[in-house]
């Protein structure tokens, strides 16, 4: 098993930043890719980022491309989401992920944390 804790969630201006973070304890954290996913009152879960065990790949969604990084720091059990130039759009709750292969699909990771709400005012 593996437990997952987001943290950094909050509200903040359009045009703003944040940084979530998500501890991971349990099972080997590099045994995993991480994933960032978002779901927005009334829509379905959608994929934000990932990255793979170690760190040297990472993937995005088109719409947060050029403002959000992910990374990881395995000494901390840790994976981060910077976000830069938020919108009102990124409005969510934002939940962190854990699986065997990195990718956009949620079906494919094995453990959820319970999410960190982010509001972006305009």
């Amino acid at each position: 098993q593996v437990q997952l804790v987001e943290s950094g969630g909050g509200l903040v201006q359009a045009g703003g930043s944040l940084r979530l973070s998500c501890v991971a304890s349990g099972r080997t954290f590099t045994s995993y890719a991480m994933g960032w996913f978002r779901q927005a009152p009334g829509k379905e879960r959608e994929f934000v980022a990932a990255i793979n065990w170690s760190g040297r790949i990472t993937y995005y969604a088109e719409s947060v491309k050029g403002r959000f990084t992910i990374s990881r720091d395995n000494a901390k059990n840790t994976v981060y989401l910077q976000m830069n130039n938020l919108e009102p759009e990124d409005t969510a709750d934002y939940y962190c992920a854990a699986g065997r292969v990195a990718g956009a699909n949620p079906s494919g990771m094995n453990y959820w944390g319970r999410g960190t709400l982010v509001t972006v005012s305009s």
